[in-house]
């Protein structure tokens, strides 16, 4: 039934992808968003997947060659990692992603990034990057690692795609409009890089206060609202020297 509405849903708003070509001069900049234990390992907490899933095992896979590529070339990377305090709830989760515990921590696919020069890892305790990204001074990390960089073309992977992933990609779109990330142009979303919760209805009704949240239909719906603010969707990511056939 589920699988119907989707295909349902996919040809009502139908999400057109892209092949997205980025060049060695692009100014390109990689962000990863909480591609951590506590929400892609197989019981590592209470948000964490509890059987082998799919879309996660297929954008960590995904992220991870980009992330090699990225520190290949000594081009930028951020990693963001969502990390709570204890007692500082995000309703309407449970308890997650405890800073100081292996559930904020990136998965061991990514563990190797911590070590790279060209990376920068941010720890942040909302959904949203970029508001997690504010330091106490009202400066913005995140603006400062985009100015610096003299990042163009900033590629999004990362999870959840309708959740942390979406509400980072909306503020940063309306950022860069309000030209406050100059010199960024453009703001790609890798589909495959990206994934999303399964929790089917049978499960929600037995929760006061988590939603159904299927993930196909999720992670499409969160693909699509980004396209909507004005990301580009992109199925495929090419990399291409310039003068290169």
């Amino acid at each position: 039934m589920v699988l119907q509405t989707v295909d349902v849903l996919k040809n009502e708003i139908p999400l057109e992808e892209e092949t997205v070509t980025i060049f060695d001069d692009s100014r390109a900049g990689l962000v990863l968003v909480d591609i951590i234990n506590g929400f892609c390992t197989v019981g590592a907490g209470s948000l964490a997947p509890r059987e082998p899933n799919r879309q996660i095992t297929k954008m960590i896979e995904e992220s991870a060659k980009l992330a090699e590529l990225f520190c290949d070339n000594k081009w930028p990377v951020l990693a963001f990692l969502d990390s709570h305090h204890p007692g500082k709830l995000e309703h309407p989760y449970p308890p997650h992603c405890i800073t100081g515990t292996d559930e904020s921590n990136l998965v061991p696919a990514l563990r190797w990034i911590e070590e790279e020069p060209n990376v920068t890892i941010r720890r942040k305790d909302c959904y949203d990057g970029f508001i997690g990204s504010i330091q106490e001074d009202g400066s913005n990390a995140f603006v400062d690692w985009v100015k610096n960089n003299k990042i163009r073309v900033l590629l999004v992977v990362g999870i959840c795609t309708d959740i942390c992933v979406l509400d980072f990609v909306c503020s940063t779109l309306s950022a860069k409009n309000r030209g406050f990330l100059n010199p960024l142009e453009d703001v790609v979303v890798y589909s495959r890089g990206c994934a999303t919760f399964d929790f089917p209805v049978s499960m929600a009704r037995n929760s006061k206060d988590l939603l159904a949240h299927p993930q196909e239909l999720m992670h499409h719906m969160g693909l699509y609202m980004a396209k909507g603010r004005g990301a580009k969707i992109a199925r495929e990511i090419m990399f291409h020297a310039p003068g290169k056939a």
